[in-house]
């Protein structure tokens, strides 16, 4: 079994100019990579001997805004022979949030991107079926990015009870 620290080093040489930085924190490491290169960089992890990490776990976005770049694309790899997991991750710019997909690599991912479509808004370039997972397809904007306008009711108590219920909409008969 290799060391995470090691595993992060082999990708450093075999990709130099894709891998950004090498993150370790409490354990995990995190490899950032850059967007043009995650398909390879995620081939080479599932298919290397002595890596093997044929397994996505996980697929995550984040919104960073307003700081660019405004989007972070975690994926959690996991070696079912080493019983190990590595996070791969890459940054998306918010004015053009566009990433190569990962589904020929793992079927797995097919919901999970079409997950952060929904809600971030991030394009998977290839991606076989990009559409509205949670949401309805009529939906308008991407509810989980941090400049999305916020909506809410007001909480009824007694004293507002008649403003609270003339908002509400009622059957007519």
């Amino acid at each position: 079994m290799t060391d995470l620290i090691e595993i992060a080093n082999n990708l450093r040489g075999a990709f130099p100019g894709a891998v950004q930085d090498v993150i370790e924190f409490r354990g995990e490491v995190t490899v950032v990579v850059d967007k043009s290169a995650i398909v390879e960089v995620a081939t080479y992890c599932r298919d290397t001997n002595g890596l093997e990490f044929n397994m996505l776990s996980d697929c995550a976005g984040n919104d960073y805004y307003p700081d660019e770049p405004r989007f972070g694309i975690s994926y959690m790899l996991y070696s079912l022979p080493h019983n190990q997991t590595l996070r791969l991750k890459a940054y998306v710019h918010g004015d053009d949030p566009t990433i190569q997909t990962v589904t020929g690599i793992w079927s797995g991912a097919n919901w999970l991107e079409r997950e952060i479509y929904d809600m971030f808004g991030v394009t998977f370039e290839g991606h076989p079926d990009l559409r509205r997972i949670l949401l309805p397809f009529d939906w308008t904007g991407y509810p989980l990015r941090k400049d999305y306008p916020l909506g809410y009711e007001e909480v009824q108590f007694s004293f507002n009870h008649d403003r609270v219920q003339a908002k509400k909409p009622h059957p007519r008969e």
